[in-house]
Formats: C-alpha cells, structure tokens, sequence
C-alpha cells in the first residue's frame, strides 16, 4: 500500500500471517471463545463482550460498537462545522456517513487490493442491512 493519505499508514503484522482468514468457509465457529476483552490504556475497567450477541455481559452496547463509534464521530463533527463552514452536512445514517468519508473509502479500496495482491483473498463484505441505523442522540 503506497502513497496512503496524511495521518494514515501502513502496519506491517498480522495482515500477513492471515492466508485464508478472508475466506467465509475458512471460520470456524465451534473453536472460538464465547467472548472477547477490550481495555482502554489509562483506565482500570475491562469490557467482556459476549462473542454471539456483540454486547456486554449486563446486556447493554460495547464501547466499541458501531453506534457508539458513530455518536462520538457526530459530536467531533459537529464541533468542527462550526469552526469549518464547507465541512458539511452530516448525515444521520452510519451506512451514508462511511460513504461520504472519502479518504476512508480511498483507503479501504487500497486495503483491499493489497490483501488480494499478497493472496490474501477477497475481503468478505457483511450484509449491508448492518450499518444502515440512524444516529439516535
């Protein structure tokens, strides 16, 4: 991946070592842990995620959801349109925000090729029913 945009850059890793993790087939459910952990550097509190549902063992969202991802988004925007008058309009839906974010979608297309170029196959897309949720403040 050449010639990425300011503030973006490559990560050598684990991309690499994942020959046919892209493939749907290649998952195997049944070997997974019925939970995953996220921490936050500077903080003393971890989040247990239950694997099947996506959301914390007391049943409310993750921090690391898309919505909480897209709320936090929607403040910072809405804190910078009113220091930059072209910024825009933000939209309500998560689906129509990602695709406005043009260096995101610059960037995702470059990550893409570079996974199919290094044999990594084609990147597995979700149903796009998934990100298609209105922002609820």
């Amino acid at each position: 991946m050449e010639g990425l945009p300011a503030g973006w850059k490559k990560s050598v890793g684990i991309a690499m070592s994942l020959q046919g993790v892209s493939h749907a087939d290649a998952r195997q459910p049944g070997k997974s842990p019925g939970f995953s952990v996220n921490w936050i550097v500077g903080s003393t509190e971890l989040e247990v995620i239950n694997a099947t549902t996506g959301k914390r063992s007391c049943g409310s969202p993750s921090r690391l959801c898309k919505h909480m991802f897209f709320t936090r988004w929607a403040r910072l925007h809405g804190k910078l349109s009113t220091r930059v008058p072209s910024h825009g309009e933000m939209p309500s839906v998560y689906s129509e925000a990602k695709l406005v974010a043009q260096t995101y979608q610059s960037v995702k297309q470059q990550l893409f090729k570079a996974f199919q170029k290094a044999g990594l196959g084609t990147w597995v897309k979700k149903p796009p029913e998934q990100d298609q949720f209105l922002l609820t403040v």
